[in-house]
């Protein structure tokens, strides 16, 4: 970060401390004063000394000419104050008291542009900040407002632009949920990888984040056996997505590597102590695991007139006896490049 970056949010959270109380209200003010003045303090951006008037008009003229309309722009007010929580309140207790207001659906935009701007905080504004790493909470509450503003006034002047920033916050709440899939990967929790990318395929559908949803769900199925169901998603990847960055010249490459399951003996001589690692085709994932136990469970509980008959009395043929196959080298040998064996 550049040293006038760090000074202008060190100078910036001094100035906002010093002034956070604002100005005294004078208690002999009338109720037009009070109005005309913290419309004056909003002009001029002072949004604390504006919240702290607006709030003293509603409190002493409760049924006042503006006691409305001060309501309205307190929610305004905070929201340019950098205080959303204060602003979602206010808006909630507008709505609350005056669901009939013609201008209702002002404090149903400005709930969610509070939440729209939550994450969007002093440090956002100076850091390259990745938003869609984050904590999706406050766009998803900022989604669901925007929501019930569209649905419940499809014509306010307001839909427009909250329909558009609600394609925005779909777009980051897709693309939080690849990041995730992605850490599962890292994490080889390859279930819950998948369960993620299919997630996002099957709730996200028209953003660009699907087709990092269906490279998720290859991958996954890929490490997991899953041959049927990673073909079948690499198909619909191709199809639909032939430029995606997991596709290298039509084949797919997987964004983690593959993982090394040799001990650490092994890899410390570089191979020349090897250990008895089963091949990957006899590596047993724990869902494997599961699916034998519930077979041989189901086989025990399996009544005695329906198993095959003679079962236990029928000796097992015995193999012949293989040729004896020579031994391998000892890792002794290995050790000393074969100078006594």
């Amino acid at each position: 970060m550049q040293v006038k970056h760090l000074l202008l949010i060190a100078t910036l959270a001094f100035v906002t401390a010093c002034s956070s109380k604002g100005d005294k209200v004078d208690e002999n003010l009338s109720e037009n004063q009070l109005y005309q003045q913290a419309q004056e303090d909003l002009n001029n951006k002072s949004y604390t000394n504006a919240v702290n008037k607006l709030k003293a008009l509603e409190s002493r003229y409760p049924f006042g000419r503006y006691a409305e309309q001060a309501q309205l722009e307190l929610i305004y007010a905070n929201y340019k104050n950098m205080e959303p929580e204060a602003a979602r309140s206010a808006a909630e207790r507008f709505i609350r008291l005056h669901p009939q207001h013609p201008n209702v659906d002002y404090a149903y935009y400005m709930k969610g542009m509070a939440s729209f701007s939550q994450d969007r905080g002093l440090m956002a504004r100076f850091l390259p900040l990745d938003m869609t790493k984050r904590d999706p909470g406050a766009a998803r509450d900022s989604f669901n407002e925007f929501a019930q503003l569209t649905s419940r006034y499809p014509n306010s002047r307001y839909a427009p632009d909250a329909k558009a920033r609600m394609v925005y916050l779909r777009n980051l709440l897709a693309a939080y949920e690849v990041h995730v899939g992605h850490y599962y990967l890292t994490r080889h929790a390859y279930v819950a990888a998948a369960n993620r990318g299919r997630y996002v395929v099957e709730n996200f559908q028209e953003t660009p984040a699907v087709g990092d949803g269906l490279a998720i769900m290859v991958e996954a199925y890929q490490r997991l056996g899953l041959n049927d169901l990673a073909d079948s998603s690499l198909q619909t990847l191709k199809l639909n997505y032939p430029d995606s960055p997991s596709l290298q010249d039509g084949q797919f490459v997987p964004r983690e590597e593959a993982e090394d399951n040799r001990s650490w003996l092994a890899k410390a001589t570089l191979g020349l102590i090897e250990s008895d690692v089963p091949p990957p085709d006899q590596v047993q994932t724990q869902a494997s695991k599961d699916v034998i136990r519930q077979y041989e469970d189901a086989v025990q509980a399996l009544p005695s007139e329906l198993k095959p008959e003679n079962q236990a009395d029928e000796p097992e043929e015995q193999p012949e006896a293989e040729e004896e196959q020579p031994q391998g080298r000892s890792w002794w040998s290995r050790l000393t490049f074969g100078l006594f064996d």
